[in-house]
């Protein structure tokens, strides 16, 4: 990997070049940084502790926030010591693992969100069929499907990455290290890379959300007919903000991924990145959990059980 490249290591940017925005950001993301953190393991303790959530649903939910806490400690606290202290250096070799977690722990995302998208879909328009459908075995079976295809998408792109000759600049152009700041300062022909990219978003990003939008335009034709005004805005309130974080996910990070190179700005592609690096972690617990009476009530049975007793 190291001979594949000119350059020892690289430089990341910081969140701002004057010291007191740079320490509002830090501060503020480290903020959403352990909010994520709380609010995910909160629901992992909650779904394990009662016996009661113990359905897919709350299966795939506990995953999720398992993967939550690790995608969001993959970039965000070292961004932040970095904009705090002013160290900016990064070997190669922690620039591809960066690389590697990070698409790693996305490709899980969106597939485990596609999942639970399945889940609600035949939940809601096949109650009968549900426990036939979303056995134990199929959960698990598609949760190392999952774990599998994402650690084989993830080590293709990170490989052909890091083939490529690094030569025009050390100082990647983001808060941590990503692909397409990568590709800007390679000297070598970057069109395979670019390519590839272009046909993972298309089998895996598309066909996830096209998988997501079907399942939830059935969901809502299903609720339109439930009689009860209540029962409807219960069914919404859980299918829309679902929609509205896979949409932020998919549309940023595809944005700044698959935008060409010459109209690229630092600032843009650094807010860009926070809507499918930190954005998705930190509303997952709100929405799919403290929404829930369910969670709630276990959340205060844990409460009750550790701490007055």
């Amino acid at each position: 990997m190291v001979n594949s490249t000119l350059v020892a290591g690289f430089l990341l940017e910081v969140f701002a070049e004057t010291w007191e925005f740079r320490l509002l950001l830090s501060v503020l993301f480290l903020l959403v940084y352990l909010g994520s953190l709380l609010g995910n393991f909160i629901i992992i303790i909650a779904t394990t502790i009662d016996q009661t959530l113990n359905t897919p649903m709350y299966f795939f939910l506990r995953n999720l926030s398992i993967l939550d806490m690790g995608y969001v400690s993959v970039t965000m606290p070292t961004a932040c010591i970095n904009s705090l202290t002013d160290h900016r250096n990064i070997s190669v070799f922690g620039c591809a693992a960066q690389i590697f977690l990070v698409l790693f722990c996305a490709c899980i995302e969106i597939l485990f969100l596609t999942i639970m998208a399945q889940d609600r879909y035949v939940a809601i328009c096949k109650p009968l069929l549900y426990p036939v459908i979303m056995n134990h075995q199929f959960c698990v079976q598609m949760t190392l499907t999952t774990l599998l295809s994402s650690l084989v998408i993830a080590s293709v792109h990170t490989l052909k990455t890091f083939q490529l000759s690094f030569c025009h600049s050390n100082v990647v152009p983001q808060f941590f290290c990503d692909i397409p700041s990568l590709l800007r300062l390679s000297c070598s022909d970057t069109f395979n890379n670019k390519l590839l990219l272009l046909l993972t978003a298309i089998g895996l990003s598309g066909s996830c959300f096209t998988f997501i939008a079907v399942s939830y335009v059935r969901i809502i034709s299903a609720v339109l007919k439930v009689p009860v005004k209540g029962d409807r805005g219960k069914a919404f309130s859980t299918c829309v903000p679902h929609i509205i974080v896979v949409s932020v996910f998919l549309s940023s990070g595809a944005y700044v991924y698959l935008r060409p190179q010459s109209t690229s700005e630092i600032v843009e592609d650094m807010i860009l990145s926070v809507f499918y690096t930190i954005v998705p972690p930190f509303l997952n617990p709100i929405i799919y959990s403290f929404r829930n009476k369910q969670i709630k009530e276990a959340v205060k049975k844990v409460i009750f059980r550790y701490v007055y007793s």
